[in-house]
C-alpha cells in the first residue's frame, strides 16, 4: 500500500472539548468520534484548531489515550506534537505510536525565527527521533515562518515524512505543491485553507483538513466523494456553503476568537461546551447571539442535517 492509499480523504483538526475546569470533556470527545466515524472522516487531535499550545503536556496524553480507545477499526487518527521543546515533541510522540495512533504532524518551534538550513535540520533530527510517520505542517499564521517547498521537497524523500499539510493561503504556493507533489505515490499533500478545498482536491491533492468539519464532517465527505466522482459543479456547491459555515465562526475574529466562536457553534449543535484555554477567553454575549444566529441562518438556508447528528 503507498502512502497516498492510506493517508488521504477527509482529516477534521478536532477541538479539545473541556470542562468548566479545563479538563478533557470524554464524553463529549465521544460524541465528536462517533460524528467523524459516522460520516467517514479522520480525526487530526492535538493541533491548532485543538488549542495544543495552550494544553498542559498531561492533558495532551490524555487526549491521545482516549482517542486511540475510541478508534474504530480501519479509522486512522492523527495527532500533532508541535512544541517548542524539541524533548517534549519527542516525548509526544513516543506516546502517540505506543497507543496505535497511525500519523503525527509536527510544525516548526514557534519562538525563534529560522534560516531555511535550521528549518531543515529541526525536521531531520525528528525524523532520527520520532518512531513513526510524520506530515509536515506548514502554518505560518502561528509560527510566524513559511517553511520553504524547496526545503519540503528536500524531506519528502526521507521515507519518515509521509506528507504535509499546508496551511498559507497561497495560490501560487498551493499550484507548486500539487505539481511537485500530486502524482507522487509516497508522499501526501493535505490542503488546511478551506475556501480552497474544492480546487485543491480537483487539482490533485490527497485531502483536506478544515476546521469547519467539526461542525458538518459530511459536507467535507460529499465534497471529496464529489470530486472522486468527477463531479466539479457539486464540488464547488458545496464549496459555497463551507465558506459560509466558515465565515459564521471566522469572519472578522482573529484566529484565537474564532476558535471560541467555534466551540459556540458546537454547543448550540450539542456536540461539546465552549470552554476555551486560556490564554483564549471568550467573547461578550451580544457576540455569542450573533454566531449562533448567523449559525442558525446558514443551516436553515442550506438544508443542513447537522444537529441530529449529536445524537448518534
Amino acid at each position: 500500500m503507498t502512502n497516498k492509499q492510506k493517508f488521504n480523504g477527509i482529516v477534521v483538526p478536532a477541538v479539545t472539548p473541556l470542562t468548566k475546569d479545563f479538563k478533557l470533556d470524554h464524553r463529549a470527545l465521544e460524541r465528536m468520534f462517533a460524528i467523524f466515524h459516522k460520516h467517514n472522516v479522520m480525526p487530526f487531535i492535538n493541533g491548532t484548531t485543538g488549542e495544543s499550545a495552550s494544553l498542559p503536556f498531561k492533558l495532551k496524553q490524555d487526549y491521545v489515550l482516549t482517542a486511540c480507545k475510541l478508534k474504530h477499526p480501519g479509522d486512522r487518527l492523527y495527532v500533532g506534537i508541535s512544541a517548542n521543546c524539541f524533548e517534549e515533541s519527542v516525548k509526544l510522540a513516543n506516546t502517540v505510536f505506543d497507543c496505535g495512533a497511525d500519523a503525527v504532524a509536527a510544525t516548526l518551534p514557534s519562538y525563534y525565527v529560522l534560516s531555511e538550513s535550521q528549518m531543515l535540520t529541526y525536521f531531520e533530527q525528528l525524523a532520527l527521533q520520532v518512531p513513526g510517520p510524520i506530515i509536515i505542517y506548514n502554518i505560518p499564521t502561528t509560527t510566524r515562518m513559511s517553511i520553504p517547498l524547496e526545503v519540503i521537497e528536500k524531506l519528502s524523500h526521507n521515507e519518515r515524512f509521509i506528507g504535509t499539510k499546508d496551511s498559507e493561503r497561497s495560490e501560487e504556493r498551493l499550484k507548486e505543491s500539487l505539481e511537485l507533489w500530486g502524482s507522487r505515490a509516497d508522499f501526501c499533500h493535505f490542503l488546511g485553507w478551506a475556501p480552497k478545498s474544492a480546487d485543491a482536491l480537483i487539482n490533485g491533492s490527497d485531502g483536506l483538513i478544515p476546521s469547519t468539519g467539526n461542525i458538518n464532517p459530511q459536507l467535507y465527505s460529499e465534497l471529496y466523494t464529489a470530486v472522486k466522482a468527477g463531479d466539479h459543479e457539486l464540488a464547488h456547491r458545496l464549496q459555497k456553503i463551507s465558506d459560509h459555515l466558515g465565515d459564521v465562526y471566522q469572519k472578522g475574529k482573529l484566529l484565537g476568537e474564532s476558535l471560541w466562536a467555534l466551540k459556540v457553534c458546537m454547543h448550540e449543535l450539542g456536540i461539546c461546551e465552549e470552554y476555551v484555554m486560556p490564554p483564549l477567553y471568550p467573547m461578550h454575549d451580544e457576540e455569542k447571539q450573533k454566531v449562533i444566529k448567523n449559525l442558525k441562518h446558514v443551516i436553515e438556508k442550506n438544508n443542513l442535517l447537522v444537529r441530529s447528528d449529536a445524537n448518534v
